[in-house]
């Protein structure tokens, strides 16, 4: 094929890890301060919905080369962790229950989270870390009973979580500021819902391991 047959670049149509790529650079310019929240979300919409590398290079034109070295003009940095809607993936699940009798059990780190998920805490206590969870649906709820017991839920800022429990000589709370103000369109809605009795559910918000304290002050530490 000749060099004149060939499209032009601007007229290929754009992979999912270019149109993530893109979402990732706009993601720091916002972190950076170089886009307002309107502008951001109004910029975010437009990558999902571009076709070609032409309808994304527009939106990252004004912005800041990535540092590091690109196998394309629109490659980011290295390895990231995954944001808003970028958290709903079409994968099997790694569980659908905890269980913690007079012990203690744990979900932490990279996992994916079922549909609903059921975790039961009896004179023991669990916790479930979703700040690098994966969800298999935009909307996830948790189950979250305890007697005599304790479980603590630990968020990101980057998803919508909704608590509807009771507390029964016990709390079923939330702690470490409200959420976002910039939630992604399509990010993950988890719904915590349950009862605590002579016991305590917690939904803390916490920063995740590469956030700074200066990003979400009002957030507690990430550990």
């Amino acid at each position: 094929m000749s060099d004149s047959s060939r499209p032009d670049r601007s007229e290929m149509r754009a992979s999912d890890a270019d149109r993530d790529r893109v979402a990732a650079r706009l993601r720091e310019a916002l972190a950076e301060g170089r886009l307002t929240p309107d502008e951001h979300s109004e910029r975010l919409d437009a990558v999902y919905s571009a076709k070609t590398l032409g309808e994304l290079a527009p939106l990252v034109r004004d912005l800041p080369e990535p540092s590091s070295d690109s196998a394309t003009d629109l490659s980011f940095a290295s390895p990231r962790p995954v944001y808003g809607r970028e958290r709903v993936v079409d994968s099997s699940p790694d569980g659908h229950f905890s269980l913690a009798l007079m012990g203690a059990a744990e979900r932490s780190g990279r996992w994916t989270a079922p549909r609903t998920y059921q975790a039961l805490a009896v004179m023991g206590g669990i916790k479930l870390d979703l700040r690098e969870a994966r969800f298999v649906s935009r909307e996830t709820t948790i189950v979250a009973n305890t007697l005599m017991g304790g479980i603590e839920v630990i968020v990101p800022d980057d998803i919508e979580v909704r608590v509807n429990g009771v507390g029964i000589m016990g709390a079923y709370e939330v702690k470490g500021g409200a959420p976002s103000s910039v939630v992604e369109p399509g990010a993950p809605v988890v719904r915590v819902v349950g009862a605590a009795l002579m016991g305590a559910v917690e939904v803390i918000r916490k920063r995740r391991k590469h956030q700074k304290k200066h990003d979400r002050p009002e957030i507690e530490e990430g550990d």
